[in-house]
């Protein structure tokens, strides 16, 4: 299963393009005389200016359900692997789930830690919704650089032809401004280039084939106790009591703050938000957890799901996710539930991001009610 990259090198990294975007906003600003800055070596060619709020959150928007033999439309619009074979081997991934499969025209670029320029992954990316042959698109990987897509996305297109979107990870990026801009629900879940667990591929199957009324997601795979056998690695936590209902938003907890303060944030209103993040420090996830109550996240939503935070490496003197977890949610009054097969893990859950769901903290099931496919 292929697993990202520490992000920290690559934020850091990004400061620079962050800077070009705000030369490119200062210069609309400054005149019609004045001139955006040409494509950099990136492929970043003049984004769309952003001009401010976000727009009202539109009525959501269903896509079909899968089917047999249906066309996949494969793109990367992260990272890239190291060799073809992994893309290769995303193919057949695709093709072993009983689909046809269509790559995107730049599915094996590479450009540094990123699946190609900017501009051509957004172009895979668009095409993909608007041609007609493709009934759903899976993305081959993680990595870093989806959110440098964000002002490229023809969200109009994506209005007008509703497909499933399957990813997590850096994924998380496309997922929230997507059904933040167009009402589009679309699904974190397995990537292409990762084998399928038996747990994984039942949830897949489950939740984008069979489309069952009020699934109950992401409940631990079965563990049969017995004499000096006890359940360790999927144990389920009640860190807040209580019901709640709303729509499930939610991801990777670096994409999400990375997203705060743009136009391409959620409406966190009412909201069941749902975390999960790979390869950081306890110290980084309290310092991103809180930033999210900082920014008044906490206040707004009506349920927290918290998912792995898989490989939290410590070094030097440190609190434990337990004790950081336990700390950032004593004040809330909402349920919180810990623990749900979300993540950077072999056994996978997909989750409908924007369907209204119900977290129950007490029975500790998280429970679809609403609509996510036709």
């Amino acid at each position: 299963m292929n697993r990202p990259m520490n992000r920290r090198d690559f934020l850091n990294r990004t400061v620079a393009v962050a800077g070009l975007a705000t030369a490119a906003l200062a210069a609309d600003a400054s005149g019609p005389n004045e001139k955006v800055p040409e494509a950099t070596q990136l492929g970043a060619q003049s984004y769309p200016q952003n001009k401010g709020s976000k727009p009202q959150a539109p009525s959501p928007k269903l896509a079909r359900r899968l089917q047999p033999n249906m066309t996949i439309g494969l793109i990367a619009p992260a990272g890239n692997a190291f060799e073809n074979q992994d893309m290769e081997f995303a193919i057949d991934i695709v093709r072993s789930l009983g689909f046809k499969v269509i790559p995107g025209a730049h599915l094996f670029d590479r450009l540094g830690y990123l699946a190609g320029a900017d501009a051509d992954r957004a172009s895979d990316l668009n095409t993909m919704f608007e041609d007609p042959e493709i009934d759903a698109i899976f993305c081959a990987r993680g990595g870093f650089g989806a959110s440098k897509l964000l002002p490229l996305i023809d969200y109009d297109a994506i209005a007008r032809n509703p497909k499933i979107l399957l990813g997590y990870s850096d994924i998380t990026a496309l997922h929230l401004a997507i059904n933040a801009r167009t009402g589009l629900i679309t699904f974190h879940g397995p990537i292409a280039t990762q084998q399928f667990s038996p747990y994984t591929l039942a949830a897949f199957q489950t939740l984008l084939q069979t489309v069952p009324a009020a699934p109950i997601i992401a409940a631990p795979p079965s563990f049969t106790p017995a004499a000096g056998r006890a359940e360790r690695l999927n144990r389920l936590k009640t860190l807040r009591p209580g019901h709640a209902t709303g729509r499930l938003i939610g991801g990777n907890l670096s994409l999400i703050t990375h997203l705060l303060g743009t136009p391409y944030a959620p409406d966190f209103k009412d909201a069941i938000l749902f975390l999960e993040d790979v390869d950081e420090a306890p110290y980084r996830i309290d310092r991103m957890l809180t930033a999210l109550w900082l920014a008044g996240v906490f206040d707004q939503i009506s349920g927290l799901v918290i998912g792995k935070f898989t490989n939290a490496r410590v070094s030097g003197p440190s609190l434990s996710i337990e004790a950081i977890l336990t700390d950032r949610v004593a004040p809330l009054r909402i349920p919180v539930l810990q623990g749900l097969m979300i993540g950077h893990i072999d056994d996978q859950a997909t989750v409908p991001v924007g369907a209204m769901a119900h977290l129950d903290a007490d029975q500790q099931q998280l429970t679809v009610i609403g609509p996510y496919l036709t």
